[in-house]
């Protein structure tokens, strides 16, 4: 073989592997080890579900700069990864900006089930009440109670030893929530207490939000937690992550 070959060959090869760096797949569990031992939370995988909130501009790939989004679920991810390095937790961001219930059940086989989650973390239903109070009466909630409830029996079905953590859907009086204050506060508060609901009945954790935010209103006005009354600024964000580690640390005694 000449050396004008050699070297075509040589530059093929390293223009391949260039390009697959470039071109990232999207992040599957495919991606982690299959887990191998009996230690207490070992290889414990982590799922967070639901709309823009959980989103957080995350990532399509498995570009580890974004792959978690920008929001709380990347504040639990990030300190449970630090402070526990020998339990290789897994963390998956699924979340979907726009998404209510019927949405994500459209796609639960690719982006809950087939994951095989040790715990399912959900906080939807704001994007619900929104569609409820601009004129689709579809979005009830009792639509949202019988469809929340149909995700979270196929999964308990297919996934039985799943753990469960629901999140209250929340708002503050700010922006166009406080301009239609009465509607958004009366429909948020049916989708809390069904979600308080189905907690009990799922034996979940059950994180209630809203009441974490209205706490915060002591220490800082409604604007420096959520800035738009649906949406967390960065203090916001911080807040649910403590909540949530909070409460889910009372089950899961391996995050502590």
């Amino acid at each position: 073989m000449n050396s004008s070959r050699r070297d075509f060959l040589k530059n093929s090869a390293l223009a391949g592997a260039m390009l697959a760096v470039a071109a990232p797949q999207r992040l599957s569990a495919a991606a982690f080890p299959e887990k191998q031992s009996t230690d207490e939370g070992k290889g414990f995988t982590f799922l967070f579900q639901g709309d823009s909130i959980t989103d957080g501009n995350r990532t399509r790939n498995n570009d580890w700069n974004h792959v978690m989004g920008h929001g709380y679920q990347f504040i639990i991810a990030s300190q449970l990864w630090y402070n526990k390095p020998e339990k290789e937790f897994r963390f998956f961001n699924r979340g979907v900006s726009g998404n209510k219930v019927p949405d994500l059940a459209a796609r639960w086989q690719q982006d809950t089930l087939d994951l095989k989650p040790d715990l399912l973390s959900f906080l939807v239903g704001i994007n619900d009440t929104s569609a409820m109070i601009n004129g689709d009466n579809s979005f009830s909630a009792e639509r949202y109670e019988a469809d929340y409830r149909a995700l979270l029996e196929q999964t308990k079905k297919e996934l039985p030893d799943i753990r469960f953590v629901l999140g209250d859907p929340f708002i503050l009086p700010v922006g166009y929530v406080k301009d239609n204050w009465t509607r958004y506060a009366a429909e948020t508060r049916k989708k809390q207490q069904i979600v308080k609901q189905l907690a009990a009945e799922f034996n979940a954790v059950h994180v209630e939000y809203q009441k974490a935010f209205d706490k915060a209103l002591a220490k800082a006005p409604a604007d420096y937690w959520i800035w738009d009354g649906i949406h967390p600024m960065p203090a916001g964000h911080e807040l649910m992550a403590r909540e949530w580690i909070k409460q889910v640390s009372k089950k899961l005694s391996f995050i502590r």
